[in-house]
């Protein structure tokens, strides 16, 4: 597990990367969204509660301080836990 900067920090850190945007996105509980793609790449970093990222055959159990990353178009699903999930995300779409 990472220490969890404050949004602040994480903004100025993945602007600096190169990112075009950096949002804060909250889940419901037990909340499941099927597989999909997205027209950015994304590094994201889970502050609160927990998920459930799949890609291809590969799931990742995710708690708050852990990292994510997805390629742009890079097919996934995701299940959030009893409690639901914060993450904050970076998006870089391709240039």
């Amino acid at each position: 597990m990472t220490a969890i900067p404050s949004f602040e920090a994480f903004v100025a850190e993945q602007r600096a990367r190169g990112c075009d945007e950096v949002i804060e996105r909250k889940w419901n509980p037990g909340q499941i969204v099927e597989t999909h793609t997205h027209p950015f790449a994304a590094r994201a970093l889970v502050v609160q509660g927990e998920m459930w990222l799949r890609c291809g055959d590969k799931t990742q159990h995710l708690r708050a301080g852990d990292w994510f990353e997805l390629g742009e178009a890079e097919p996934h699903d995701e299940k959030y836990g009893p409690e639901g999930a914060t993450y904050w995300v970076a998006r870089t779409a391709k240039k």
